[in-house]
């Protein structure tokens, strides 16, 4: 009965619509992939946090996709005229929870009241980096409420540094680094102006099918098929709780997956489901 019920399932879920286009996403600031290719002590350098992207345009609060937030209106108000980029973010290890909170259409107050937006750029300001990190201090000292902060930049010296630091991050539950070139007028698009540091390598694709389990994950899903930014098809097997398994992410779906490196013909070797988009 069981199995019939799990198959029953997967089948409403082949069925599903993709998911229409919203909004149009905002022009940001997109991170390149850390491989010692530059001298360190030029950037400014921050933890990567596990959050999600939220940006701010003195009136609206977006998701990268461009779709509105629906957080409530005691924390819009608490924000300035000016536009904010950063994460809304519960602490280490909540991604889950969060993406929960932040996707309501109809927001709850006392779940809204654990969430900060941690800030780390402001978009289309002048000057340098480490000229808008100050301003961004000085946002957030003015605005005076609790669920405004500024991201904690710092300055290594070297690799080693660097590497020391990633590894206390790591150990302590974080994601990894995040290092912005100082002396960096605001720009958008990815460059390596901001790269991203992190144990394993990640990217994004869209849900476009569903390979049916076997064994033990007969009647449900067994893996993903998934089209990545450059046309690259393949599948995601593993990475799944018992209960994504059962109702995996609707086609159409932006998810995450980490990896480790690239095979000859250029796809991800040993993905693994990482988690679904937030927006």
């Amino acid at each position: 009965m069981i199995s019939v019920l799990r198959t029953l399932v997967l089948v409403l879920i082949l069925a599903l619509p993709a998911i229409p286009v919203g909004a149009e996403a905002p022009a940001i600031l997109l991170a390149e992939v850390y491989r010692n290719q530059v001298d360190v002590a030029q950037y400014l350098v921050s933890e990567k946090l596990d959050g999600v992207r939220a940006i701010w345009d003195g009136q609206i609060l977006r998701f990268r996709s461009g779709k509105t937030i629906n957080a409530p209106a005691w924390f819009l108000a608490g924000l300035p005229m000016q536009p904010l980029d950063g994460e809304l973010w519960m602490g280490r290890g909540t991604f889950e929870r969060l993406a929960g909170i932040v996707r309501r259409e109809v927001p709850d107050d006392a779940e809204w009241r654990q969430v900060r937006y941690m800030i780390f750029e402001l978009p289309g300001a002048p000057g340098t980096f480490a000229e808008r990190a100050e301003r961004i201090r000085e946002t957030v000292r003015q605005a005076n409420v609790s669920w405004l902060r500024e991201i904690e930049q710092f300055r290594v010296v070297d690799r080693n540094s660097l590497e020391k630091r990633m590894k206390e991050v790591v150990k302590a539950g974080g994601e990894g680094l995040m290092l912005h070139r100082a002396d960096a007028p605001y720009e958008t698009g990815r460059s390596d102006t901001l790269l991203k540091m992190k144990p394993w390598e990640d990217a994004e694709a869209v849900v476009i099918g569903y390979v049916p389990g076997k064994g033990r994950h007969a009647g449900r899903m067994g893996a993903l098929r998934v089209r990545a930014d450059d046309g690259r098809e393949f599948s995601l097997g593993t990475g799944f709780t018992d209960q994504q398994r059962l109702a995996p992410p609707p086609l159409g779906t932006t998810v995450t997956y980490r990896y480790h490196d690239l095979t000859r013909k250029g796809l991800p070797r040993f993905a693994s489901f990482l988690r679904v988009r937030a927006d």
